[in-house]
């Protein structure tokens, strides 16, 4: 049975939200949508309240004509369940499915999201109104998907309580069967800690002092898994009504949330969507975008749909910029070349009240006389010039790995250093592979590495035996394997890998750390390369690996740096420190050339150029982030898409600008 989403080409529109406005404001919506282009909106997604004004009495009325509308006016609607947002008087007979914080407090309602995953009350009354939507929707014309819940984990993605505490237990007991298995694998000789009956086990609530770090990595994946299990709960109520309506959840893959372990997640998605906002102190946004899209894009296994952006500014975070000149249109179109099959924005028309009425929209308070609308205009154009692409692939000669628990296990309390961030350090190997154009999948330790001639694992702290074994593997077969500082350093329980560092990596690698030396802010260390570190350093032993650089200067003056080992038919680098950004990429440079991996295209600094391939041509995406004209060489043939222009041998793409060119499939 497969769930398709039965939207053409490119699908397009963003949060749609009318009953926060007058009923007459509606058909002026349905004709600016028109105008725009808009072919699918998300409903219902906070509508709890005036769907069920109280317990088990409902009023689908107003909903029943937002449907009818859209279906009217060719619209397809991404139906939600309105579950992310119960109503007040839901909390006023349920006072104990409010959250609590690790300091023991109980939070009120009042915003979203204020309820506690583990509340059976809460899941009762979830799925009672889910059971009714979908009942009364499944075979309405209007409805091609079911938008489950809203961003899970976003402000809940933890609760303390007593209730909380009894289903970790349960969790717990599922995990390890017994106690003695528990408590060898949390170490609870350690500070007296030994559990003697599940009762005693609590949440990680605060504390005196460093609380287990294993009991913290578990409590993670607990809160993982519980909103999971009230996902998949919602999920199989609306498949039951609509077995062939596809389900989504809308993940966050961003740089500032990892609530959830995806990885779980995401098979159990009929469509794999996501939410990606920039963060406006970030001077190179347009990296993590493509990090993003290039992370659902492998969390999905091919095309997804990007179910919420900004036009221009956000609300939440501390200076709120505006998007500069032609941003939106690189943003939107980023996404689509990096896998998205859907181009959607929070929120169709911005609101005049509320806690996001200054966050932008597609019809912003300036209505249509403004830029962003003539921006919004302009992309719904370039993604009905696009529509062919839709479930084009990107192949990928390196895979990056990533793992949720490896950056839990990272982040927790007394490391080495508390500078270590895992994002940062993915995006430092990730950045320079960006820049010269090479295409990037993201694997787990324990996936498929056939398909790939190159694996990083910039930081992979935390890994289990299957995956260690797995990526050493991968050399061993004749792959090209590159290893950051601190990885393999402790296995699927937090436990320390005896022996000498990087523990899991150590024989594959070829070297042995005795000790580490991490690094100040602001301290450096010289390497003899002419290159610097930062953040880390080690006392690396060569056992059997060549020394690529060597520190120079401080306590490890004359100890290997970067190392090569010849390991199996393949080989497997090392980096002992965080090399400065002209170094890295030299390293990759040489890294990659030793795996025969090339980039996409070679295109001027500044242009990014992405390629998805689909049956019969291939589609070279070209996104100009610089201030100067750029020409890029094209394949005999190529027709640049948004302009239904043919090219010669080569394309211009203006500073600022956009081009996407469909050529004939290369060898």
């Amino acid at each position: 049975m497969t769930r398709a989403l039965n939207v053409p080409g490119i699908a397009y529109g963003g949060d749609y939200n009318p009953e926060q406005w007058p009923e007459e404001v509606w058909a002026e919506d349905m004709r600016l949508m028109a105008e725009a282009g808009v072919t699918m909106v998300s409903v219902n997604i906070f509508s709890w309240a005036l769907l069920e004004p109280s317990e088990g009495t409902y009023d689908f009325s107003r909903l029943d004509r937002i449907l009818d509308l859209l279906h009217a006016h060719g619209i397809a609607a991404d139906l939600a369940t309105p579950t992310a947002a119960p109503p007040a008087w839901f909390f006023v007979a349920h006072p104990d499915a409010l959250p609590v914080d690790r300091d023991g407090r109980r939070l009120s309602y009042g915003s979203r999201q204020t309820f506690c995953p583990s509340s059976p009350a809460y899941r009762e009354a979830a799925l009672r109104i889910v059971g009714e939507l979908a009942r009364r929707y499944a075979d309405h014309p209007a409805v091609v998907m079911w938008h489950v819940h809203n961003e899970y984990g976003c402000h809940n993605a933890e609760c303390h309580c007593d209730t909380s505490a009894e289903a970790f237990r349960a969790w717990l007991q599922d995990r390890y069967a017994s106690l003695d298995a528990l408590n060898h694998a949390w170490g609870t000789t350690f500070w007296s800690q030994w559990y003697y009956d599940w009762d005693q086990i609590l949440p990680p609530r605060a504390t005196g002092a460093v609380p287990n770090p294993t009991h913290q990595l578990d409590w993670r994946r607990f809160c993982s898994d519980a909103l999971l299990s009230l996902y998949e709960a919602e999920r199989d109520v609306l498949r039951e009504a609509a077995p062939d309506t596809p389900a989504t959840t809308n993940f966050m893959v961003m740089y500032n949330f990892d609530a959830l372990d995806y990885w779980r997640w995401a098979p159990e998605l009929d469509i794999v969507s996501n939410d990606h906002y920039l963060q406006s102190a970030d001077p190179e946004s347009e990296i993590d975008i493509a990090l993003s899209g290039d992370l659902v894009r492998s969390l999905a296994g091919g095309p997804w749909l990007l179910m919420e952006h900004s036009t221009g500014a956000v609300n939440w975070q501390p200076v709120n910029r505006a998007k500069n000149a032609g941003e939106l249109r690189r943003n939107a179109l980023a996404h689509v070349a990096r896998g998205a099959d859907g181009i959607a924005y929070f929120q169709w028309r911005a609101a005049k009240a509320g806690a996001e009425q200054w966050h932008s929209a597609m019809l912003p308070h300036a209505g249509t006389d403004s830029q962003i609308w003539r921006d919004v205009v302009r992309l719904g154009a370039d993604l009905r010039a696009l529509a062919e692409v839709r479930g084009s692939t990107t192949p990928a000669e390196v895979a990056v790995v990533w793992d949720w628990n490896a950056r839990w296990a990272l982040e927790l309390p007394s490391q080495p250093s508390g500078e270590l961030r895992f994002q940062d350090l993915v995006r430092d190997w990730y950045e320079p592979l960006w820049r010269a154009g090479v295409a990037v999948d993201f694997v787990r330790p324990d996936a498929d590495l056939s398909p790939y001639r190159l694996v990083l694992a910039p930081s992979l702290y935390l890994v289990d035996d299957e995956g260690a074994a797995n990526l050493t593997a991968f050399a061993e077969r004749g792959g090209t394997l590159a290893v950051g500082f601190h990885s393999g350093m402790v296995d699927a329980n937090c436990h320390v890998r005896l022996g000498g560092y990087p523990g899991a990596f150590r024989t594959a690698l070829g070297i042995r750390t005795d000790e580490l030396f991490p690094l100040l802010p602001g301290e450096t260390v010289a390497l003899s390369d002419g290159g610097s570190g930062t953040l880390w350093s080690e006392r690396v032993r060569l056992e059997g690996a060549e020394a690529v650089s060597s520190y120079t200067t401080g306590p490890l003056a004359g100890v290997p740096a970067v190392t090569r080992n010849a390991h199996g038919a393949g080989s497997a680098w090392y980096l002992s420190t965080r090399p400065d950004p002209a170094t890295l990429a030299g390293l990759l440079d040489r890294v990659r050339a030793e795996a025969g991996v090339t980039a996409v295209r070679t295109a001027p600094a500044g242009v990014e150029a992405v390629l998805r391939r689909g049956p019969e041509a291939d589609y070279l995406f070209l996104i100009n982030h610089g201030a100067a004209d750029a020409t890029v060489p094209v394949a005999p043939g190529a027709v640049e898409l948004l302009t239904g222009k043919p090219v010669g041998d080569s394309v211009a793409v203006p500073a600022g600008e956009v081009a996407v060119v469909r050529e004939p499939h290369r060898s």
